[in-house]
């Protein structure tokens, strides 16, 4: 396969597990559903991150784009709220389309600079790499960096937000019949 072919199959499947796992409304956060988008993510770090630049630009490449994914991860826990099912008492979330927005513009951006790599701008690219000393595998760990960045964020913020749900006392409507409310 081409590294664009291999591009774009990390960005769909990436976009179609955050998307499968978040969109719509009353989602149950449970084990799996935290853990469904980083294993994604995982099985594409083994097959396709070459190794990571270890100075100069390509390092600063890296960094930038990881920090971009940081911020994109923070944006789209922004658009997510994290709640406490009224039915369940148990940590649920909901996710519009403001957040599917948010993730298919930024892996759609990410795509289209893959594609426009090879069939738009490639020796434009090209020169740029090689003036700035930025190896072809530094560019594509740092596409995937920020990937891996946006949806740890992503899974991050929302188990931390399910796990300070559940802390919580739950409200009387959710506690079994005869049983005390914690700290009465």
């Amino acid at each position: 396969m081409s590294v664009v072919t291999d591009a774009m199959i990390v960005n769909g499947a990436v976009l179609a597990a955050v998307l499968e796992a978040d969109l719509g409304s009353h989602r149950t956060i449970g084990w799996f559903r935290i853990a469904r988008v980083p294993l994604t993510a995982a099985v594409f770090v083994t097959i396709y991150l070459k190794g990571f630049a270890t100075h100069g630009n390509g390092l600063i490449l890296e960094v930038a784009a990881t920090i971009a994914g940081l911020l994109g991860g923070v944006a789209a826990m922004a658009l997510m709220r994290v709640y406490r099912s009224p039915r369940t008492g148990k940590p649920v979330s909901r996710a519009g389309y403001g957040y599917a927005a948010l993730w298919i513009v930024i892996v759609g951006a990410r795509a289209a600079f893959s594609y426009g790599s090879v069939n738009w701008f490639g020796p434009q690219l090209g020169h740029w790499m090689a003036s700035n000393a930025i190896t072809v595998n530094a560019l594509t760990d740092s596409l995937l960096l920020m990937a891996i960045a946006m949806t740890l964020t992503r899974t991050l913020g929302l188990a931390i937000r399910a796990g300070r749900i559940r802390r919580q006392p739950a409200p009387a409507a959710y506690q079994v019949a005869g049983s005390e409310a914690p700290g009465r």
